[in-house]
């Protein structure tokens, strides 16, 4: 068994758990809520047009966008909250709509049967019209289940544990293993799943009792089992030998909440924290994948304790300095900015920059004479730009397009994942690359010169929370990271995950062993 599988295999119980007691609790609430709603809007077509046409609006909001709204309105909270009232949201529809035509679906004729039977109007809606609209409100939940499963998956960018995990560190880190992971459990759950709101479905429609009895006690089961990993304690992990830190062990009972931005170097980062912070004693929680300004928010509120950030990044988009300053000017008025405001501390700068850089194939930018933003001008009504998604709302990217006359260029947003592949393929001519990828030297990429400096600095900076700022020992305990590493230090740590396949966890001891070195 390969390192990587027994590593994906060991993170299976507590992901798979937390999908299923996330996805099942949006369900079991959403169905709450729409089973009472459906039977009270039914009879009255104005109120029931009314209803479905404001969780029909809720439906046309992209699932990911849901759930990042969620953050900012509970205050900065993530995990599972955001995650369960997003998708609880996102099960109303299906449940509702079908509660409410299986019910005005019925016969008038039973209706007025029911009536000249003496029946009141609770006895006909419990006897007569829940029974016979049954089979179509059951399966309204079918098709709720397998959205809210899938659409679980997206739940990891705002720090809740599900299969996305998998999939979203895999994406990051080319570990297609991981991708494959994420994919077959999520559909394999979703079918699970809608299998067993298919019995019930039969069981509605031919009133079978005992079917209905077996799929209730499987889905027990079901939930029994998911339950197990988050009530059977994780042993702490024993202290290693790493050379990562000299901290001594006083964060003994202390837990340590560490976030990480959804790409390689972040993963990277965190592990090498968590590793000090081990050796130091503490019981270190993963929040990994997460956006910059949810990440932030995050520490802001508590939710996580220590993250790694970039100064460029929380000048432009957090303070929103529209230019540049010089690098030790901005980290002064950053770190006065973060604590005065949000009583953030800022530890201090790794000792690497990580910045955004246009970067073109040597062979492409030497065919058009470029050698700088500025040439670009020339050339922009011909040229396509890829970048990540969060890139072409920045301040920086619109800065540079402004500054350097590049209106005229094309841009396609894509995952940094495949940008990279994209430009050195020549499917788009440049790409808004990570100054300490891996990479740009192994695609033999080049990174334009930026004349006019409007693309700020982006130093890698340690941040604290409030909490973590007064917590005794911890940043003591990572200290010894403050100026340790250097940009060839972590390009190397970069590329072994990017290029040579192994993991985070293996490129953070790779890295823990360069810290200092000069």
């Amino acid at each position: 068994m390969s390192e990587n599988f027994a590593e994906r295999w060991a993170e299976l119980p507590h992901l798979l758990s937390g999908h299923v007691l996330l996805s099942l609790a949006a369900i079991f609430v959403g169905m709450a809520i729409s089973v009472p709603l459906g039977i009270y809007a039914a009879p009255r077509p104005r109120l029931a047009g009314g209803v479905l046409n404001i969780a029909g609006v809720i439906q046309t909001i992209p699932g990911l966008a849901l759930l990042a709204l969620m953050v900012p309105l509970l205050g900065g909270m993530i995990g599972y909250w955001p995650a369960f009232l997003a998708l609880m949201l996102y099960s109303i529809l299906p449940i509702l709509r079908n509660t409410i035509v299986g019910l005005q679906g019925i016969e008038p004729g039973v209706r007025e049967a029911a009536r000249g039977l003496g029946m009141t109007e609770t006895q006909r809606l419990w006897r007569v019209e829940l029974p016979l609209s049954l089979p179509v409100i059951v399966a309204g939940l079918r098709t709720s289940v397998v959205w809210v499963v899938g659409a679980a998956t997206l739940a990891t960018p705002v720090g809740a544990s599900s299969l996305g995990n998998y999939i979203f560190a895999g994406l990051q880190t080319r570990n297609w293993l991981s991708v494959l992971f994420g994919c077959v459990f999520a559909a394999g759950l979703a079918i699970v799943f809608d299998q067993m709101i298919r019995l019930l479905e039969i069981a509605a429609r031919t009133r079978r009792r005992g079917l209905a009895g077996g799929v209730a006690i499987a889905l027990a089961l079901v939930v029994s089992l998911s339950l197990l990993p988050v009530l059977v304690p994780t042993p702490a992990p024993a202290a290693t030998n790493s050379s990562a830190s000299n901290a001594p062990a006083n964060l003994a009972g202390q837990t340590i909440s560490i976030g990480a931005k959804a790409f390689t170097e972040q993963y990277i980062l965190a592990a090498l924290m968590q590793d000090v912070l081990e050796e130091a004693g503490a019981v270190v929680e993963r929040r990994d994948n997460l956006g910059s300004t949810i990440a932030y928010d995050a520490l802001r509120s508590g939710e996580i304790d220590v993250y790694i950030d970039y100064t460029g990044t929380i000048w432009a988009t957090l303070m929103e300095r529209p230019q540049a300053a010089q690098r030790h000017v901005m980290l002064a008025e950053m770190t006065a900015w973060l604590h005065t405001r949000d009583g953030i501390l800022t530890l201090g700068r790794l000792g690497f920059e990580n910045a955004y850089g246009f970067a073109m194939t040597r062979e492409r930018a030497a065919g058009l004479g470029v050698a700088s933003l500025a040439d670009l001008a020339a050339h922009a009504g011909e040229l396509t730009v890829g970048g990540d998604p969060e890139v072409f709302v920045r301040s920086e990217w619109i800065g540079t397009r402004d500054g350097y006359g590049l209106g005229a260029m094309r841009t396609r947003a894509m995952d940094s994942t495949f940008m990279y592949g994209a430009v050195r393929d020549g499917q788009v001519d440049l790409i808004s690359a990570y100054t300490t990828d891996g990479r740009i030297a192994a695609y033999d990429l080049v990174v334009l010169e930026d004349p006019a400096h409007i693309l700020p600095p982006y130093d890698a900076v340690i941040l604290l929370s409030p909490r973590a700022a007064a917590m005794p020992g911890l940043a003591e305990a990572l200290a010894p990271l403050v100026g340790a590493i250097d940009g060839d230090a972590m390009r190397g740590a970069n590329r072994l995950v990017d290029l040579e396949g192994q993991t985070p966890a293996q490129a953070a001891a790779w890295l823990a062993t360069r810290l200092g070195d000069e």
